[in-house]
């Protein structure tokens, strides 16, 4: 299913092109006028990202983005404005907005931004789904594997989820780290309190000290009231800290500070706060070698890694992935309409080989895609390229696969720029909306 945009703009012209665009890049998009338009669209269509300008006739994005994640919480808002300030933007991700972009100065980041913000719904909306099915508070039991690799992480788990322990979570992107940073919340003393969850490398340094720490009235222009940060909004509760890696250098003091003694001040107060925060994050780096390299604090970084566990690969747990792909192809039939979906021998034997650099994420795109494809019975005709090649040769990448190179080619690259996609785009000499495409076409985490 292609995912929803509404774009929310009374300048017509400006919309329906933007439309235009979004809908060549494979998206379904709708248009309204007001808010009070946005408001009957919502209504009507389950939508992922909301892109809204800030100045409507009736009303103004910033307030919108607050009352639409009050109603509709996994789909992402990005405000659009001709008159962007970082005041104005801080105001916008205390509500909610995935981000802020300018009209004209940023139209090279609206499709990057857009392809992020859809994703986060889709992850916003497979974590509500499983915490509905998932029951029961210790949902550590519902982690599908039988694997000694992620039975030992699951029993750690088990271990530090009666604690107030910090917890690192390490391991390659896709293995999952978020859905055990959940799992931890809710087997621990603090379920009934907040999970708060924040994507590092998603936001600025100053978007990302406001959101974190929040500001008083009259901090900056615009700020006409105190704002709770996430440390407030999690206080009792859990806050996880995707991507801790990415923090900049002078937010990771403010962290310590808070790991220490529980205090931390507000954008714009002289005197401290005082918050009771459980915090577990999660990286795919190497935080010893980031140490070392002068790119992370040390004392952060003993500080964050009282007990870590680290995520096996899917690549390292193969046993589990025929009893993963079931589930996903159970989720998937459902979610489509469709009945009595199987999986034919040799593209059960295909998803054994391949290496699965994307790990759990790539496999759960591979089967989405494959359960809408197929009739009756997943084939082997049904799973990309260089899947297929894999049951062939055994190995992820095949001399026979223009598109199995490629990808590997752009996984170094990606590698190489420790993740920047603006860098790698640069190096491989493409667009970023190009490499942006090629990151979902092969499942790239």
């Amino acid at each position: 299913m292609k995912p929803h945009i509404l774009i929310i703009d009374d300048e017509v012209k400006l919309s329906t092109l933007l439309g235009r665009i979004l809908s060549l890049e494979g998206y379904e998009v709708s248009l309204a006028a007001t808010c009070k338009e946005g408001w009957a669209q919502l209504a009507k269509k389950d939508t992922d990202v909301v892109l809204c300008d800030v100045k409507l006739p009736d009303g103004t994005g910033v307030e919108l983005a607050e009352q639409i994640k009050a109603r509709y919480p996994v789909t992402e808002i990005i405000l659009l404005t001709a008159y962007g300030n970082i005041p104005d933007g801080v105001q916008a991700i205390k509500n909610g907005a995935f981000d802020y972009i300018t009209k004209g100065d940023d139209n090279n980041r609206i499709i990057p931004l857009v392809y992020k913000a859809a994703e986060k719904a889709q992850l916003n909306k497979r974590v509500a789904s499983w915490e509905k099915q998932s029951g029961n508070k210790n949902s550590l039991d519902k982690i599908s594997g039988k694997s000694i690799a992620i039975l030992n992480a699951v029993n750690l788990a088990g271990k530090v989820a009666a604690t107030d322990s910090t917890v690192l979570l390490t391991g390659e992107t896709g293995t999952g780290k978020e859905v055990f940073a959940q799992a931890i919340h809710q087997a621990g003393k603090r379920a009934a309190k907040s999970f708060v969850a924040i994507n590092c490398s998603a936001f600025s340094k100053d978007l990302l000290e406001g959101e974190l720490f929040g500001h008083k009235a009259g901090a900056f222009t615009g700020a006409t009231k105190d704002q709770k940060g996430l440390l407030e909004e999690a206080n009792n509760g859990t806050l996880f800290l995707d991507e801790i890696g990415e923090m900049p250098v002078e937010l990771q003091a403010k962290i310590l500070r808070v790991l220490e003694n529980g205090e931390f001040i507000k954008i714009g107060e002289t005197k401290p706060s005082r918050t009771n925060v459980r915090i577990i994050s999660a990286t795919n780096r190497d935080l010893k070698k980031e140490v070392e390299e002068g790119n992370f604090r040390e004392d952060l970084y003993f500080r964050l890694s009282v007990f870590q566990i680290a995520l096996p690969a899917l690549r390292e747990r193969k046993e589990d992935i025929p009893g993963i792909t079931e589930m996903f192809i159970q989720q998937f039939a459902h979610k489509i309409n469709k009945q009595n979906i199987g999986i034919s021998a040799p593209a059960q034997q295909a998803l054994n080989n391949y290496q699965w650099p994307g790990n759990i994420r790539e496999l759960k795109n591979v089967i989405e895609r494959a359960v809408i494809l197929c009739e009756g019975q997943i084939q082997l005709s049904d799973l990309p390229v260089e899947i297929q090649s894999s049951n062939l040769t055994g190995k992820t990448l095949s001399a026979f696969s223009i598109a199995s190179v490629e990808k590997s080619h752009i996984q170094k690259v990606l590698s190489h720029t420790k993740g920047n996609k603006a860098e790698a785009a640069r190096l491989l000499e493409i667009g970023i909306a190009t490499l942006y495409r090629k990151i979902e076409e092969y499942g790239i985490g």
